[in-house]
């Protein structure tokens, strides 16, 4: 096999989909350390603007997360972040409370958005469930100052619980 053959198998097994659960700090502390996440990146989904330096434009802070299909599969992936979710709280997690903390997943593939769906369906409280499953219409990396913020600074505010925070971390 050569090289671009390689190359070609490892992006047939990424995926890339965009998770909304609160302040993006602690969704993207957390869904780094899952089985199979390759990379995680801070950003806005859904808003109107294509930058960070404006006023509030509708967007949902969310963490866009590359992972390896061999390794997770989406409706797992989805079931982790259902841990670090009140899936019935609008527009709030924890102390976080605002339309930007909504809870969303979101996507490019239409693929994801039906598995999405499928998840909150065949839950017993799917009647009850807020979150938000749409296309990803605009995504907007967030400023350098929020990538990795709890891995620099450990000890800001995070709305999941430092034993929820890294149930999932090996290193």
């Amino acid at each position: 096999m050569n090289t671009q053959q390689k190359i070609s198998n490892i992006n047939i097994e990424q995926e890339t989909i965009y998770f909304a659960g609160g302040c993006l700090w602690g969704v993207q502390e957390y869904m780094k350390h899952l089985p199979g996440v390759l990379v995680t990146e801070a950003g806005r989904a859904n808003g109107t603007s294509n930058t960070t330096q404006c006023e509030y434009d509708g967007y949902a802070e969310c963490v866009k997360v590359t992972f390896r299909t061999s390794q997770v599969n989406l409706t797992d992936l989805i079931s982790y972040f259902f841990e670090i979710i009140d899936p019935y709280s609008i527009n709030k997690q924890g102390e976080d409370v605002g339309k930007k903390y909504r809870t969303g997943i979101y996507s490019t593939q239409d693929e994801h958005l039906k598995i999405a769906t499928h998840f909150i369906k065949c839950r017993d409280d799917a009647d009850k469930i807020v979150v938000e499953i749409q296309g990803l219409t605009n995504y907007v990396k967030s400023d350098d100052e929020h990538q990795e913020r709890l891995t620099r600074f450990p000890n800001d505010y995070c709305h999941i619980p430092k034993k929820t925070l890294h149930k999932y971390k090996t290193d």
